[in-house]
């Protein structure tokens, strides 16, 4: 009797046996997590993993391309608990990202895809059913029998779960006049539908995008909506982009509907938003964001948000996956109950679905796409992206969320707003960090007083905080401290102004400036004989990693030969020359995309806009200078690995304002040549030779003839080379004019941070240090000194203070320094 309850668990997907991602299969290889075995491949611009679920005694997943409202060459995976792949002869492709299981039927629903318990999967036609489908819903009146589908272009369709007939609620809007069978549209506000979900006598949708060339140059230009349906109209709840919409029931639905609470998430260029239904009414708060590579008001930047329970039905644990951040997500959150959210870590892999599953999680990636879309920038010089689009599943921990970058993150609740007085703003999130700040800008010419107030417990009492005096036309930044508590904090004014204010959250970093051994068989930057070469994910379904190879002797490089990088990370010796020249002419690596000078690293970037980056060794500007390094590349789907003197960047697109909202990952005293994304891995060249004859990482995989190798490992390693550190400034004996500010220099997400300042003036020069904790042009003044002749200021940063930007403007002409160092 055991045995047979456990073996029906087994076919329910509610039971699975477990494999320890650290006890894998003999004769299959991984790399953090990553099997390569497993990387997912179409035909298509992009192969994002839509969709991750458990079920009959399996794991599901399914790709998507990116606009194929009527099929595609994407497939439905059954993968085995083994970590065998079957590609299911029914797949029909498309562009999905919805699952629901539905109970009463005991059917996974996946895309197009209804997969009984016994793992038999039957098909709805996109003749049938047409659209890019991006969620499914519980239905109003029967739920029992039918579930609600919704497309990205606003097609919805209510579907009977038994003979999979599906009848048009409203037509898709990828379909002509004549095709619409005389369904009308929905007509709702925004574009690019993400999230669907149903309770309390309504059906919630979201979008996150707009259409127009408007939306996909301006990342803070109107975009988005959140949309219900009572069952006969829509109506607007909020103009904004809303991508997750679920409940506490997650994929199964709310067990109690008519109560239970309906969550949201979504973001503008201020900051996060996550809205809750309950209680018959929409309430909003508002988070900081750890990433801005996901903004963009055409919304294809942001595949997919979620909130998933990752624990068990009886002990739920829900994970919030939201603007490169993992996040703790109270399973009792409401409007009267709002305590618990909390930061857990920052992440650079591109998710589209996660769950829990043998052990562990497994996260769905958006890794390699070859189209790259309008994510274009001289820095990359004119290299093409992937040869064929593809992506993988991430293996991880439990504990994972945890364990990543730091939770380092900002947000603002006004940006240049009029603002009335009494009127208080939206709750934003105020615990979770060590050190916080609040910058506030008044453009009105009055006086004004801010009055914060917290919400100490989550339960809608507001108490004052503090009471700050802001004059006319000028900000000020706050340092909170430690005594200031509370779960979500608010700002009133007490006249009518013209005002910005945004929060600056600061986490503890733990990491050191020592580099982790997985890392053991890079190359220094100061070592002049390597391995290296040129990285190019192949196409034409030849579904390997070619490396046009390099070896480098005292500054002299010379051809390797032509190596490829199959699924079973091996390095072999190929004769192709035309693959090879493609790869040594297409792939070349740029030169003088950033120009070194005296104080740092200047970069213009595609709009003019000049920026200034840390050093890093010296060793770095002879290398950058000679176009030896690779600076710039994509290598997670619309968004930008930048490579500078020493620290790894993430760069978000020019479409979510490019450099001014660049974020240090972590800084390394390594010479990589090269980098590509490959199966869901990162691919790095620029090996040290006396390592490769040692063969001691599992991370570097040497090639079969000795005389090449490449290091692999997945995106989020590099938390693990060590915090950002650098020095250098936006001057060094410059010669400067009166009120003329400087260039903008980073400091943002840096740990312990000092500035050294002089002149050469024989009278008096007042300095000013001026921030921008936006990226948007947002400067205060922040601190002024009176430097004499001869003086020197040396100013260390308080620990809470966080900016993106910093810049100085002297009341003098004179030639002057200032250098920062980051420790």
């Amino acid at each position: 009797m055991i045995l047979h309850r456990i073996s029906r668990l087994l076919v329910a997907g509610l039971l699975l046996p477990v494999v320890g991602w650290g006890q894998q299969p003999a004769g299959i290889k991984s790399v953090s997590g990553i099997y390569p075995h497993l990387a997912m491949y179409n035909n298509e611009g992009e192969c994002g993993t839509g969709a991750v679920v458990p079920w009959a005694g399996r794991l599901w997943a399914i790709t998507y391309g990116p606009h194929l409202p009527h099929g595609s060459s994407d497939k439905l995976y059954e993968i085995t608990p083994d970590l065998k792949r079957v590609v299911r002869e029914e797949s029909i492709g498309g562009t999905p990202a919805n699952r629901m299981i539905h109970p009463e039927s005991n059917q996974l629903f996946i895309g197009p895809y209804a997969i009984d318990a016994a793992g038999n999967v039957r098909v709805i036609p996109y003749s049938d059913m047409p659209g890019r489908h991006t969620g499914n819903a519980r239905h109003l009146t029967d739920p029992a029998n039918r579930i609600y589908y919704g497309t990205m272009e606003e097609g919805f369709y209510d579907v009977d779960v038994h003979t999979l007939k599906p009848t048009w609620i409203a037509s898709d809007e990828n379909l002509k006049d004549a095709d619409t069978r005389g369904v009308p549209r929905a007509e709702l506000v925004g574009w690019h539908g993400k999230g669907m979900y149903s309770g309390q006598g309504v059906v919630v949708y979201s979008n996150n995008g707009e259409r127009g060339k408007r939306a996909q140059e301006e990342f803070d230009a109107p975009s988005g909506g959140l949309s219900e349906w009572d069952g006969k109209s829509w109506k607007l709840i909020r103009r904004m982009q809303f991508t997750e919409v679920t409940g506490p029931g997650g994929i199964r639905g709310n067990q109690h509907p008519e109560s239970d609470p309906i969550w949201t998430i979504g973001w503008d260029h201020r900051s996060l938003v996550l809205g809750v239904r309950d209680h018959e009414s929409w309430h909003f708060y508002r988070l900081p964001k750890a990433s801005h590579s996901y903004d963009g008001a055409h919304g294809w930047n942001t595949e997919w948000p979620r909130i998933r329970n990752i624990g068990t039905a009886s002990e739920p644990d829900y994970l919030m996956t939201m603007h490169g951040m993992f996040w703790r997500f109270p399973g009792a959150f409401s409007s009267v109950s709002s305590a618990g959210i909390r930061p857990r870590s920052a992440y650079l892999k591109v998710v589209g679905d996660f769950t829990r599953w043998g052990g562990g999680l497994v996260f769905g990636c958006d890794d390699s796409a070859q189209r790259e879309f309008l994510n274009k920038r001289k820095a990359k010089g004119d290299i093409e992206g992937p040869g064929q689009s593809n992506s993988n599943l991430w293996f991880t921990s439990y504990t994972l969320p945890d364990e990543l970058g730091p939770t380092t993150a900002e947000g603002a609740i006004w940006m240049a707003e009029e603002v009335t007085p009494d009127t208080p703003s939206e709750p934003f999130l105020f615990a979770g960090w060590a050190k916080r700040m609040a910058w506030i800008q008044n453009e009105s010419d009055n006086n004004v007083k801010v009055t914060f107030e917290v919400d100490t417990k989550g339960a809608g009492k507001w108490t004052t905080l503090h009471t700050i005096n802001v004059p006319a036309k000028s900000g000020i930044s706050h340092l909170f401290s430690g005594r200031d508590q509370g779960e979500w904090i608010r700002a009133r004014v007490d006249v009518p102004a013209k005002l910005s204010i945004q929060f600056s959250y600061t986490a503890m970093e733990d990491r050191d400036n020592n580099p982790d051994g997985i890392f053991t068989g890079l190359r220094s930057i100061s070592q002049s004989a390597y391995t290296g070469g040129l990285l190019y994910g192949l196409g034409n379904d030849r579904r390997a990693l070619g490396l046009a190879a390099t070896t480098v002797t005292e500054g002299t490089s010379r051809p390797t030969g032509y190596y490829e990088l199959d699924e079973h990370l091996k390095l072999v010796k190929k004769t192709d020359d035309t693959t090879e020249s493609f790869i040594r002419e297409r792939f070349a690596i740029p030169k003088q995309v950033v120009t070194i000078d005296e104080a740092s690293v200047l970069v213009v970037d595609d709009k003019g806009r000049r920026w200034r980056l840390p050093f890093g060794p010296a060793s770095y500007s002879a290398a950058t200078n000679a176009g030896e390094l690779r600076i710039c590349r994509e290598v997670a789907t619309e968004r930008d690995l930048f490579s500078c003197h020493g620290t790894f960047y993430e760069l978000p697109a020019e479409n979510a304002d490019g450099y001014a909202k660049i974020r240090p990952v972590a800084s390394h005293p390594y010479g990589i040549q090269d980098y590509a994304s490959y199966r869901g891995m990162l691919v790095m060249t620029g090996i040290n030779p006396e390592r490769i004859k040692a063969r001691s990482s599992e991370h570097i995989v040497v090639a079969n003839d000795g005389k090449a190798a490449v290091w692999v490992g997945a995106i989020d390693d590099l938390w693990k080379l060590g915090k950002p550190t650098g020095h250098g400034g936006p001057w060094n004996r410059t010669q400067i004019r009166a009120n003329v500010p400087s260039d903008p220099y980073l400091i943002a997400f840096y740990d312990k941070r000092n500035l050294h300042l002089l002149h050469d003036s024989e009278k008096e020069v007042t300095f000013t240090l001026q921030a921008d904790p936006t990226g948007q042009g947002m400067w205060v003044d922040y601190k002024h000194w009176n430097v004499a002749p001869g003086q020197n200021v040396d100013y260390v940063f308080p620990e809470a203070f966080q900016a993106r930007w910093i810049r100085l403007v002297s009341n003098t002409d004179c030639q002057a320094t200032a250098i920062l160092n980051y420790e």
